[in-house]
């Protein structure tokens, strides 16, 4: 039988099939610990640092093990990336028949029934995503896939695409008419026939959560599953494990009633006036909720006069839908469905309405703009520092979130490590875990809690790059503490120097909205480069617009802390303006702080500082994505060298040269050939 060596090695099969091919001896050797923890039916924790070409080091031994096999990825976009380019390649590498399948959620496929439903009653469409309705029809004649991502021409943010898919909550099963020729359970069958399935994390998790409710396995049974992006995985299954009651929801479920009267109970009279006093409440709660954006704590929002009013009334309008949804529901498979979402919707809706706490003591409108400022400023906060947590109870958190339109109403648990370990042991499969950041100062402790996997060997392989010779860590001197007013100001000057230096070819990375548009507006006002700035294109035509702009400077959030690769000189630089710790003043967060606290333990090292390493270390990834990149990373934040925790983050990162003068950065620069575009 080939080893990893044979596959992946100088003289391997890969290198015959890929133009200058780079040997990578970390790659190898993560290779045949991988094929080492499958035969042992062991689980692995493997960090893999960029560069190292993780995707073949586990695509190899999982297609030579000879057994059933699923890998799942952080994103769609990975997940489309492994099958369509790295997995052909492997597989011919291999020299195995295998039969591969590409799975994705149920909200990526045309759903027959829901068609069918949105073309009679359309009318919460717009013209234009009526006139795409044809369209979709005659689409649904001819693929095989019912994959909408065939479907080019229509908006991926078109109301009609959300109108013809199907949830968890509206699938009516095998009680369909159109169960036999059903895009997705076709799609789920091509994936339990596979040797390999390629699925993403959001689908496996939402398979734990319907194997524990009883619905059955969206995914087939496996012997291996590997957790590409690994790192993703505690804040999603957090998520995933969670309840949730939205506006959106409520309102779809008013529609599909609707639609169901008209189909199968048209005699009841006041049923439709029920729906609109249904509808109307949905719509008061939501006015009587915060108008920004934001995540609340429920405990003190449920207090609020106008909040407890307009709750109370939406349990009762939802109660006398149920009631009649509950009196006819045997006429028709459409009115079974929302009477049992309906009574699922007022259950969870219940835990929310009969939770009272005493309202703050403080009179600040925790929903105001002052106050989300103010909230942001206590992720600053030293160790020391008390925070407390509302509406944590029996292991959970209840808590809003207010995003556009609509409000989301979430029972979290404050843990997840128990839930997690024992859906994975369910699983009785070998379970490899990678990312480029799992470790903290090299020690695994933190992930490996998180999720419930203490036992679980782990092992690190440093990055092939050369980060001493191809970066430069540049730590000014005489920037403010990140609380000061000024502080993102300071920022802009000092940066303003060493953006002319690089000549743009920068990311400018920065840790809330607020601080990242008053930067934009310095940064355009001191520099001549182009200047891309998040929120006005979206993220792939940002990216897109970087790497065929020369000297752009690109403005981004969380989201281009990590996914993002732009190799060569194009990015040369990455600015970080400071250690991205979350805000505790997020609900969730709160509470968790709050219970290590109960336990004696101090939430400030123990997860605070981990959970921004690993963010750092995310957003620090972006700068080195060849052999032949170089290029500068500034962080703006001085606790690095002034506090403590600081020596946390300087050792969790790659091994590279350190400097708190700009001469410094200019010599690193003219050593690589002058100017980055070799012209000065």
């Amino acid at each position: 039988m080939q080893t990893p060596a044979d596959i992946l090695g100088a003289q391997g099969i890969l290198a015959e099939l890929i133009d200058d091919y780079s040997v990578r001896p970390q790659q190898v050797e993560m290779a045949e610990a991988i094929g080492a923890a499958i035969d042992a039916g062991e689980t692995l924790i493997c960090e893999a640092g960029t560069g190292t070409g993780k995707t073949f080091a586990y695509l190899v031994p999982a297609l030579q093990s000879g057994h059933k096999v699923i890998i799942s990825t952080g994103t769609k976009h990975l997940q489309d990336q492994l099958f369509s380019r790295d997995l052909p390649l492997v597989r011919k590498a291999v020299g195995r028949a295998l039969k591969v399948a590409l799975l994705k959620g149920r909200a990526n496929y045309l759903c027959r029934h829901r068609l069918q439903l949105t073309e009679l009653d359309g009318r919460r469409l717009d013209r234009q995503a009526r006139s795409y309705l044809a369209d979709i029809r005659a689409w649904s004649q001819r693929t095989d896939s019912g994959d909408l991502a065939e479907l080019t021409h229509i908006p991926e943010d078109s109301a009609v695409r959300t109108a013809c898919v199907s949830t968890t909550d509206n699938c009516l099963n095998q009680e369909c008419d159109f169960y036999d020729d059903c895009f997705v359970f076709r799609a789920r069958r091509r994936a339990v026939d596979a040797d390999l399935a390629v699925v993403n994390h959001h689908l496996f998790l939402a398979d734990m959560v319907l194997k524990e409710a009883g619905y059955g396995e969206l995914l087939p049974s496996v012997e291996v599953a590997i957790f590409d992006e690994a790192h993703q995985l505690p804040e999603l299954a957090s998520q995933f494990f969670s309840e949730t009651l939205s506006s959106r929801q409520l309102l779809e479920l008013v529609a599909d009633s609707r639609a169901a009267y008209f189909e199968e109970a048209a005699d009841l009279p006041d049923f439709p006036a029920l729906l609109d006093g249904l509808d109307k409440a949905v719509r008061d709660l939501r006015l009587a909720l915060p108008r920004e954006d934001s995540r609340l704590a429920w405990a003190g929002v449920k207090e609020r006069t106008e909040v407890a009013a307009t709750l109370t009334a939406l349990v009762t309008k939802l109660t006398e839908v149920r009631k009649v949804l509950s009196d006819f529901a045997g006429r028709g498979k459409s009115l079974d469905n929302c009477c049992k979402r309906a009574g699922a919707a007022l259950a969870l809706l219940g835990r929310f309405a009969a939770r009272a706490a005493p309202a703050p003591s403080s009179a600040e409108d925790t929903s105001s703009p002052d106050a989300l400022a103010a909230e942001e400023q206590r992720a600053l906060l030293p160790e020391s520092e008390a925070l407390p947590a509302e509406g944590a109870q029996a292991g959970y958190i209840h808590w809003l979130e207010v995003r556009g339109r609509h409000f989301y109403l979430h029972q979290t648990p404050l843990d997840v490590a128990d839930i997690f370990r024992a859906r994975m042991e369910g699983l009785k499969c070998v379970n490899v875990f990678t990312s480029a950041t799992l470790s903290v100062a090299q020690r695994f402790d933190y992930f490996s809690a998180r999720l419930g996997l203490e036992q679980a060997p782990a092992r690190g392989w440093q990055s092939p790059f050369d980060f001493a010779d191809q970066s430069l860590l540049y730590l000014p001197r005489g920037l403010p503490e990140p609380r000061s007013q000024n502080f993102t100001a300071r920022l802009v000057a000092t940066a303003i120097p060493l953006l002319r230096l690089t000549e743009g070819r920068a990311f400018f990375l920065f840790t809330s909205h607020r601080a990242l548009r008053e930067a934009a507006e310095l940064i355009g006002a001191a520099l001549a480069y182009p200047i891309l700035v998040q929120g006005e294109a979206p993220r792939t035509e940002l990216l897109e617009t970087f790497r065929t702009t020369p000297h752009a400077v690109l403005l981004g959030a969380s989201s281009f802390w990590e996914g993002v690769d732009v190799r060569g000189q194009a990015l040369s630089c990455v600015i970080i303006d400071k250690l991205p710790f979350a805000s505790p003043g997020d609900p969730v967060m709160s509470a968790r702080l709050t219970r290590m606290q109960e336990q004696g333990r101090n939430p400030f090292l123990e997860y605070q500082v981990p959970e921004a390493v690993l963010t750092l270390k995310q957003g620090i990834g972006r700068l080195i994505r060849d052999r032949n990149d170089y290029g500068i990373l500034m962080v703006g934040d001085p606790r690095l060298t002034t506090k403590p925790y600081g020596r946390t983050f300087l050792n969790s990162l790659p091994k590279m040269g350190h400097t708190r003068e700009l001469a410094d950065v200019e010599v690193f620069l003219r050593g690589h050939g002058g100017r980055l575009d070799g012209n000065a």
